[in-house]
């Protein structure tokens, strides 16, 4: 025997014998298969070949005086196929290779098959084979079992595998997987077409069972992953604690550990990613904790940013605990879940970790997500993984998606129900500031005319300051205050233009025309000094957008890029009233352009009170 049989021998034996096969199907197929010495003709596409082992080492076990012969052809693939399956008592019958277009082996062949029949073997065959059309049936089962007057039994089969590129989409098991083996019902001298039509309806049964199994599978996959990512995980918590990113004396709450003790009643946990959608939950956790008084919060960040915000709540260390959330491992999962308990959680937006989910559905925790958004480029990622998503999706006890575009997304990768709840940043109360340094700050830029960048990213700065520079020579004191999206890149941005910074305790001068405002939390202040401003990630890069209600709710006129995708719907309802600026030059027209009036109507929607209700609802079911 040559190696290359032995390998795959290896390898087929290590795959099929690991994977859980699920077998079932007719009662009479089983018994005519399992009845040593009836013969019988067992039909399976081309495609499945190199899983039919394991349809044979399962009727071996079951009746170990089973004969078992295949018909493969005399091609070296045919060859290849038979000596690796011999040494597992299944015998090749053979016919010969062509010559001159014309089969000189198959009268032959069916003679063998004949024969064997007649000898009580089972008979396995591919329709279709060897040469295709695939799954299209050929005339020699059909006669084999007319000839030898017994039963043909069609099976269908699938398993965690690759599909070669054949002609026939020859599969290539995968080890420790998942797979089905249907068994139709016998069918006695068939014609092709009612043959074709179970083999058809019984690969298709076993296709779809594998692909729900498959699904299992890949959650497997993506807890070892977590649990083999952990020691990395770890390492990039610290390079996240030396850049600021992180708390010292809290980095154990992303592994699921912690001193605070879980108080005693009902928690339910909400959890928001940053500092937009904390302070969008914010207004939900408020009614909820109004509607019943015995209810503790466990709200969680993924952010240092997003924290903050809860902490500034007058309810915080009351009845809102804040910790951060655990990275997706398993036993950092575990840890947290059996510390805290909760009734519910609520995932605000776009917030979606299969280990996590799942981990409260293994638990009987109902999940739901509020707000719900997912973007164009989100949907096309979650769809490449279907199976997985749609098992995702289809844990979540419903989703409330902020409106049509992202609840029809939602749907098409399975969740349901899926609700049309509106964006809950409408219903958010304006941001907060504090009252005497805005007081300070009026005073101290007196008349002059300001104009705030918020929430900028990078490159988008350069085409800013640019638009700001035109318009100086229009308003030669115009102040232009910086704000970005990351403050941790202000030391970069103030060497990179030579910028006063706040989080330095630098104030602007009458002289100063750019202010770099690298702290956090203080957009409501920025927005109330602003006579106009300008709303970043929307001009270059991807894009996306951020929270157009937030100046608009002040009544500050708005400038955004074209790239706000985040945000489609709400820029349909506020199409009047903000202004959408393409370039550096559009930028520029419109600092330079009278103050427009904004509306402030309509910009307000009561989502809280209808995600409160379902959401208590849900919990105590």
């Amino acid at each position: 025997m040559t190696l290359s049989p032995r390998l795959l021998r290896l390898w087929l034996g290590l795959c099929l014998r690991s994977t859980r096969w699920q077998v079932s199907g007719s009662p009479r197929a089983v018994e005519t298969l399992l009845t040593p010495q009836k013969g019988a003709v067992v039909a399976f596409w081309h495609r499945s070949l190199t899983l039919s082992p394991a349809l044979w080492f399962w009727a071996r076990s079951q009746e170990p005086r089973l004969q078992l012969r295949v018909l493969i052809s005399r091609n070296p693939d045919g060859m290849l196929i038979a000596d690796v399956v011999r040494p597992w008592g299944i015998i090749g019958i053979h016919g010969s290779s062509s010559k001159n277009g014309r089969n000189k082996g198959g009268a032959a062949v069916l003679r063998t098959a004949l024969k064997e029949l007649q000898g009580g073997a089972i008979v396995g065959i591919t329709p279709d084979g060897p040469r295709g059309p695939a799954e299209h049936v050929q005339p020699g089962a059909v006669a084999l079992s007319r000839l030898a007057g017994c039963a043909v039994v069609p099976v269908g089969m699938a398993c965690t595998s690759l599909r070669l590129p054949s002609w026939d989409g020859l599969a290539f098991p995968l080890p420790f997987g998942r797979g089905a083996l249907i068994l139709g019902e016998p069918l006695f001298q068939p014609g092709a077409p009612d043959l074709q039509n179970a083999l058809n309806t019984l690969s298709g049964r076993a296709e779809s069972i594998q692909r729900h199994h498959q699904s299992g599978v890949s959650e497997h996959l993506w807890r070892l992953t977590g649990t083999l990512l952990a020691p990395a995980l770890t390492v990039m918590l610290r390079i996240r604690l030396q850049k600021g990113r992180e708390l010292p004396d809290r980095l154990r709450e992303r592994m699921g550990l912690g001193d605070t003790r879980r108080p005693t009643g009902r928690i339910l946990w909400l959890h928001a990613a940053s500092v937009g959608e904390t302070l969008c939950a914010l207004p939900l956790a408020e009614a909820l904790l109004d509607a019943r008084p015995e209810l503790t919060l466990l709200f969680t960040t993924a952010t240092v940013t997003g924290s903050e915000i809860v902490a500034r709540h007058p309810l915080f260390g009351k009845r809102i605990i804040h910790r951060f959330i655990p990275h997706d491992v398993p036993r950092w999962l575990r840890r947290f879940l059996n510390r805290w308990q909760p009734e519910g959680a609520v995932f605000v937006e776009s917030e979606l970790w299969p280990g996590i989910i799942a981990a409260c559905s293994d638990r009987d925790i109902p999940v739901m997500l509020v707000n719900g958004r997912l973007s164009d480029r989100s949907s096309q990622r979650w769809g490449r993984l279907r199976g997985p998503a749609r098992r995702m999706m289809g844990r979540l006890s419903w989703v409330a998606a902020r409106g049509p575009e992202d609840a029809a997304r939602f749907r098409a990768l399975g969740a349901a129900p899926v609700y049309e709840d509106g964006d809950l940043k409408q219903d958010a109360p304006p941001l907060p500031y504090d009252e005497a340094e805005y007081n300070r700050l009026k005073a101290l830029f007196g008349e002059r005319p300001i104009f705030v960048a918020a929430s900028t990213h990078p490159g988008e700065e350069d085409l800013v300051l640019q638009a700001a520079e035109s318009a100086r020579t229009f308003q030669p004191d115009l102040l232009t205050i910086l704000v970005p999206r990351h403050p941790a890149r202000g030391a970069e941005l103030a060497e990179r233009f030579s910028l006063p910074r706040r989080s330095s305790g630098q104030d602007p001068t009458p002289q100063t025309p750019v202010w770099l405002a690298d702290t956090l939390g203080e957009l409501g202040l920025f927005y109330r000094l602003a006579d106009r401003c300008f709303l970043g990630n929307s001009l270059t890069g991807k894009g996306g957008g951020h929270n157009p209600f937030e100046p608009l709710r002040l009544g500050t006129p708005t400038a955004t890029g074209p790239k706000m995708e985040n945000w489609r719907e709400a820029m349909a309802t506020i199409s009047d009233t903000i202004q959408i600026v393409n370039d550096v030059e559009c930028l520029t027209r419109w600092l330079k352009s009278p103050l427009p009036p904004v509306r402030t109507t309509g910009l307000q929607r009561s989502v809280v009170s209808v995600l409160r209700d379902r959401i208590l609802r849900t919990v105590e079911r």
